[in-house]
């Protein structure tokens, strides 16, 4: 597959906060993340999107200065995280997927113990904890074990405490991954919160509707870049019609429209067939959505349904990884 490490330059995204130049880690034989270059500006929302084995994970972890690059090279608020990774820790909180928290300590004891590891100043601490308690909602349950919260809760806490010395540079891993939607909408708007104050977030997610959250997005698969811009251009700049197909056999209709001319992507969503239509002849206005109507009947297939459909993030990174693929195989 060719090259594909979507730069960005530093001059396209004022007061660069992370710069990523070509940064790789391999485990053995497996490349893990693979040449990676993008920057992402102060103040920014930037998300990593992906499924699991994408390279989220590791990217952060090299970001944290966790995990030393095999290649490349990372700047985090200007310190590099190949040749000085603890310098670039002063200036980041990492909230990794198991974030370590104390579960036999209070609330308010795991704040006090964070802001003891940071160092933050004694006199600093009360308006600070006042502040997190405020807009995590954990005030009234301070005194409470951390092991005896809710996942969503213990997911705030650990935010809390990733925030207690207010980083330049926040590197979040799946905050969200098996949360109730109640807290992740809450922890969300924390992340949200930070961000207007000028912290600088990289996110990482699985969740494609959560991409649209991002002021800008690098889709990974495999370690690669496959797009790097804002959700609504990625969106908006998907080749072809998009249809959103219902029948009585979801799948025996994938297959049949997979099969069919000018049908280059067809994916089960849910009870529907996402199908995006590129060609001569394949637009809505041409007559594609009754092509492919009048396929899925010769078929066989009953209570057959087309409408035209705008493109998800979900839709963008399935036609992504669809053409990388086929590039691959080529």
């Amino acid at each position: 597959m060719p090259e594909a490490t979507s730069e960005a330059t530093p001059e396209a995204v004022p007061e660069a906060m992370v710069e990523l130049r070509q940064l790789s880690r391999s485990f053995g034989a497996l490349t893990a993340v693979d040449r990676l270059s993008f920057v992402v500006g102060r103040g920014e929302l930037f998300g990593l999107v992906g499924p699991d084995g994408a390279g989220k994970t590791t990217t952060l972890r090299m970001l944290a200065g966790v995990l030393r690059p095999t290649s490349g090279d990372a700047l985090v608020a200007g310190a590099s995280v190949a040749r000085e990774p603890e310098a670039a820790k002063h200036h980041l909180a990492y909230m990794s997927q198991r974030f370590g928290l104390y579960t036999d300590l209070t609330v308010r004891e795991n704040l006090d113990f964070y802001a003891d590891l940071y160092r933050v100043p004694r006199r600093q601490r009360p308006a600070r904890l006042e502040r997190l308690f405020e807009f995590s909602n954990l005030g009234p349950f301070q005194d409470r074990l951390a092991g005896q919260l809710s996942g969503g809760m213990k997911q705030k806490l650990g935010l809390s405490c990733a925030l207690v010395h207010e980083p330049d540079v926040l590197l979040l891993d799946e905050p969200t991954f098996g949360v109730d939607p109640v807290s992740r909408r809450e922890l969300w708007l924390i992340v949200h919160e930070m961000v207007g104050r000028g912290v600088t977030a990289v996110v990482s997610t699985a969740y494609m509707d959560e991409a649209e959250r991002f002021d800008r997005l690098a889709l990974l698969h495999r370690g690669r870049v496959l797009a790097l811009d804002d959700p609504r251009t990625l969106q908006e700049t998907l080749p072809g019609t998009q249809l959103a197909v219902t029948a009585d056999d979801p799948r025996r209709a994938r297959q049949v429209l997979r099969d069919l001319p000018g049908v280059s992507q067809a994916d089960l969503f849910g009870d529907r067939v996402h199908v995006s239509l590129e060609g001569e002849g394949m637009d809505v206005a041409d007559g594609g959505a009754q092509t492919v109507a009048a396929a899925l009947r010769d078929a066989g297939l009953g209570a057959v349904e087309v409408r035209p459909l705008a493109a998800s993030m979900e839709d963008v990174f399935m036609q992504r990884i669809a053409a990388a693929e086929r590039e691959e195989a080529a």
